[in-house]
């Protein structure tokens, strides 16, 4: 069974970082590529960075880029996210996705400005 724990979230202030983990279990991790999505109630879910699974290759989203760092452990199983500089629009709930879509139940970052 494919399980996904996000954590790290918390309340940050504007300008200010965080880092995100994400701990799977119950498939190959090292084998698939991994994603973050954020949702908000107004703009449902955003896909924000994705990886490849060797970590080599890296993309992300045109608001997060440059702000944001996607990362891995394989050894760990463990997938990253760096935000800094963080905005007051980059307040949500951030969801660890597989390439099929499983999620954790997600880790809620609020930004105070």
């Amino acid at each position: 069974e494919v399980q996904l724990v996000e954590s790290g979230g918390g309340l940050v202030q504007a300008g200010g970082s965080l880092r995100l983990s994400c701990a799977a279990s119950g498939f190959a991790f090292s084998r698939n590529s991994m994603r973050w999505v954020r949702h908000t109630p107004y703009k449902g879910f955003e896909l924000i960075a994705s990886i490849a699974p060797d970590g080599d290759v890296t993309h992300y989203d045109h608001f997060t880029k440059g702000r944001f760092t996607v990362s891995r452990d394989n050894d760990k199983n463990t997938l990253f996210l760096q935000m800094d500089d963080v905005k007051p629009e980059d307040a949500a709930v951030y969801y660890c996705t597989t390439p099929h879509g499983d999620k954790g139940q997600g880790t809620q970052v609020f930004v105070s400005s």
